[in-house]
């Protein structure tokens, strides 16, 4: 039987507490305003200290959903409540708390957090430069533009001209939201990046067993199979061209949504065939001797190397 979509009753609908909330920092494309500096401070780079500000790069694009009482399609919102009256308790008389032991708290404020040590929550502090190529993908977190402040256009421009004659990354630390990290500064073009890393801590080891297999099959490798499979990384090789990806499952959802709102009727699938399982690769040559054929790509069949 097919579904109507339904109005919610005419009244504010609670704030969405969603990752993708936006801001009025969070402009989009073609917005001429200008968005506000998540961190302000200084650089760094030996006896230099640069006047910077930290900007988000990343914009999150997921998709929001608001939940809802089924019953008659009004928003399900949540308050703060004491736990011990049940009472609701003003934004205003929110406190932060650090629990040392069961039931006993150790308050602190803004001001307490920012005063425990006021050099690292206004610096980015240079410690060394390395290599790019020899951060592992997996410390790499999240980017920001890291733009000069004012009286710091010069210095900056000096840093940026030395980390890209010498292909270097610098590895410094900064305070962000009330969590030290540890971070690569990076040129990118005729900007600054500021890239968050993982610390070594925070990474799991790799579990020898899950790659042991894998590392076993590299000497039953033939030199037909490598060449082949080099082969077919080269015709598929071009430029990097980001805007040529989309979140193609965000499209169709969005697309999905859209008809529904129109129609009011649930979409159904646009097929009732079920996805086709992986096989086996029985022969590999000729699963990449095919592929090769027909250009490779997202089009190629998917099979399981077993």
């Amino acid at each position: 039987m097919a579904t109507k979509t339904k109005k919610a009753p005419a009244h504010r609908a609670p704030k969405k507490t969603t990752s993708d909330d936006k801001t009025s920092d969070d402009k989009e494309p073609g917005e001429s305003s200008p968005r506000r500096a998540l961190w302000s401070g200084s650089l760094g780079f030996g006896l230099l200290q640069i006047p910077v500000s930290v900007y988000p790069l990343e914009k999150s694009r997921e998709l929001s959903f608001h939940q809802l009482d089924g019953r008659d399609m009004s928003p399900v919102g949540y308050k703060r409540y004491n736990k011990t009256t049940g009472a609701e308790v003003p934004y205003d008389e929110i406190v932060r708390g650090y629990e040392i032991s069961k039931g006993e708290f150790v308050l602190v404020s803004d001001e307490e957090l920012k005063a425990a040590n006021v050099e690292a929550t206004q610096s980015i502090d240079i410690m060394d430069f390395v290599d790019p190529a020899q951060i592992p993908v997996a410390y790499f977190e999240t980017p920001y533009l890291l733009a000069p402040a004012k009286r710091g256009e010069k210095a900056y421009a000096v840093l940026l001209e030395a980390l890209t004659a010498r292909k270097r990354a610098a590895i410094a630390t900064v305070v962000l939201r009330q969590r030290q990290h540890l971070a690569a500064v990076l040129a990118e073009g005729d900007s600054l990046v500021l890239e968050i890393l993982r610390f070594a801590h925070e990474l799991r080891p790799v579990d020898a067993e899950s790659v042991g297999p894998a590392k076993g099959a590299v000497s039953k490798i033939s030199d037909r199979e490598r060449e082949m499979a080099e082969a077919l990384v080269d015709d598929m090789t071009t430029d990097w061209d980001p805007a040529k990806y989309r979140d193609s499952y965000r499209d169709d959802v969005v697309a999905m949504i859209e008809r529904k709102a129109k129609t009011g009727e649930a979409i159904a699938p646009t097929t009732n065939e079920p996805a086709k399982p992986m096989a086996p690769v029985e022969d590999l040559t000729a699963l990449l001797r095919r592929s090769l054929k027909r250009g490779g790509g997202a089009s190629a069949p998917t099979r399981k190397a077993g």
